[in-house]
This record gives structure tokens, C-alpha cells and sequence, in this order.
């Protein structure tokens, strides 16, 4: 079981005083993961519903600051020494794939392997546009291509690779990331293509839960198990993890953390989008001193 939480990189919050002094507490805390967001542009109009919030409003005020996910990583590796950092989620599409396998394995040579790709499609057909690409409708297809580049890139010291819309050949691509085989890579999504894509290449699942039933939640993790065998992979080998909120009462999230358990799932990241930085703090306090020891 492992215990990870976002940190302040988007919102008022946001600042590299802020960042630096979360970062450095949550570390020596002994949380094991700390999670970061990606957006790179947030249109003033936004056509869809945001898919994760009841009212299909965006948790996020879009002229709030929100750091670049890759570049945030690297600040973060600086100024911790142990603690693992991942995206929630990256967008694999919006960015070319041959540069971005070289900056996460980059990280992850500098951080001494602690870096987590917790991978998505995305969901806004605006900011694909906005970004002059025209795959929105392909995101799918364009990120399972780019999973599979990541790991040959990552993964053969004679790299070679030929899609639809990436290709490449005899060259070199190093540093490698420190783990092996490769970065490990958490899928996130909560519909059927992203568990098929998990079961195929991840290391872990990380669906976004807030709207959905523990029986829900049971029924997808069982999906997870039946698309891991047809993969041809064994079974377990796709770990589960969830975001939680703080609860009304330390026993709620308690309980909600020993029902998640029953069901399969062993990471968790707490979900701390507040407006203000103490809020962050008052929050990792609370999970440090009411929470883990009662669920360790």
C-alpha cells in the first residue's frame, strides 16, 4: 500500500516558495508518491462537460496559474530526496514523443529513478486546437503509439520504431532511465479503452473515482482482471490506485480506505485543490497524524 498526495502547482497557491516548502515536508514526511497536473492552455470557453464533477464545471479557475507538468518535475526532483513524482495525468498527445521520452527519462536519471508517468488521452477538444493538432478524434490511437515509442526509446540501446504518426531509426537514445525496464506508467481513464490500455501496458491503473460507487469501482477492477489475462499478462501485474478527499471525520476516510483495500486497490493520492497553501499543509498534518497511522 503506498500514500501520495497532488502538490500546489496550479492555483493562488502556486509559487516556487510554496512548492519548494510543500515538497521538502511531504518528503520527510514519508509519503511515497506526489502527483502533479497538466494542462498547458485553459480556454476562456470550454464546449464539453468537464467529465469528473457532477456539475460538469472544472475544479479550477482558468486564469489561475498552472504550472508545466515536465518542467514542475524537474523543480520537484531538485528539492526532494526520496519521495517519487508523477503526473496526473500527463496528456501523451499533446506533446511530441521522441522529446518527451527524453525529458522523463532525463528526470529519471537525475531523480535516481523516482519518477512515475501516470499517462491520459485528455478530454478538452479546445485545448487540442488550441496547440495546432488535429488529433483529438485519434487521441486514443496517438496514445498507444506514443506508450509504445516511450518504452522502446526506454528500453533498446538500438532503438527503431515505424507508426502512423511517429518513425524513427538507427540512433542513439540515452541517458535510460534508472528503473527498469522502464519508467513505470500509470494509466489513467475510467471507460473501457483506458483499462484495455492498462491491462496491455501499465504498471497501474489510476482511474478518477469522485463520481463513481465502490460497486463501480469493484466492477471496472474486475474488468482490469479479465483485459490482464487476455493480454497475456499475469494476474495482479496491473496495481490499482484512486484519489480520496478528506472526509467529514477522520473515520470516514478511514473507512473509505480499508473499503478501497477490499476491493484491490493499493495506491492512493490525496486530493488537496484548495486556494490556499496552509490549506496543503493543514491537510498532509491531518491525513500524517489521523489517517495512515490507523490504515498502515
Amino acid at each position: 500500500m503506498s500514500f501520495g498526495c497532488n502538490t500546489p502547482v496550479v492555483g493562488p497557491a502556486a509559487s516556487s516558495e510554496n512548492i519548494l516548502a510543500f515538497a521538502t515536508k511531504v518528503d520527510e514526511l514519508g509519503f511515497d508518491h506526489i502527483w502533479v497536473n497538466d494542462h498547458i492552455i485553459l480556454p476562456h470557453s470550454i464546449a464539453p462537460r468537464y467529465p469528473y464533477s457532477e456539475s460538469g464545471d472544472p475544479p479550477f479557475a482558468r486564469e489561475a496559474a498552472w504550472c508545466e507538468p515536465l518542467a514542475a518535475m524537474g523543480f520537484l526532483a531538485g528539492c526532494t530526496k526520496n519521495v517519487k513524482i508523477g503526473t496526473l495525468v500527463l496528456v501523451v498527445p499533446y506533446r511530441e514523443p521522441i522529446l518527451t521520452a527524453k525529458i522523463l527519462s532525463t528526470l529519471d536519471f537525475m531523480s535516481n529513478g523516482r519518477i512515475i508517468l501516470g499517462a491520459g488521452v485528455g478530454w478538452m477538444e479546445e485545448e487540442f486546437k488550441t496547440l495546432g493538432l488535429d488529433t483529438f478524434r485519434q487521441r486514443g490511437r496517438v496514445t498507444d503509439e506514443y506508450l509504445k515509442i516511450f518504452k522502446e526509446l526506454w528500453t533498446n540501446d538500438d532503438p527503431s520504431y515505424q507508426g502512423r504518426y511517429a518513425s524513427f531509426s538507427d540512433i542513439h537514445f540515452y541517458p535510460k532511465p534508472v528503473q527498469k525496464p522502464h519508467i513505470p506508467v500509470w494509466v489513467g481513464g475510467n471507460e473501457p479503452p483506458a483499462i484495455r490500455r492498462a491491462a496491455k501496458v501499465g504498471d497501474a491503473w489510476l482511474p478518477t473515482t469522485q463520481l463513481m460507487s465502490m460497486e463501480e469501482i469493484a466492477d471496472k477492477i474486475t474488468l482490469l482482471g479479465q483485459e490482464v489475462e487476455k493480454a497475456g499478462r499475469p494476474a495482479g501485474s496491473v496495481s490499482v490506485g484512486r484519489s480520496i478527499r478528506r472526509g467529514a471525520s477522520a473515520q470516514e476516510t478511514r473507512d473509505e480506505i480499508a473499503r478501497s483495500r477490499e476491493i484491490g486497490i493499493e495506491h492512493f493520492i490525496l486530493g488537496l485543490f484548495t486556494q490556499d497553501i496552509s490549506a496543503y499543509h493543514d491537510g498532509i498534518d491531518w491525513f500524517v497524524n489521523e489517517v495512515r497511522p490507523y490504515v498502515d
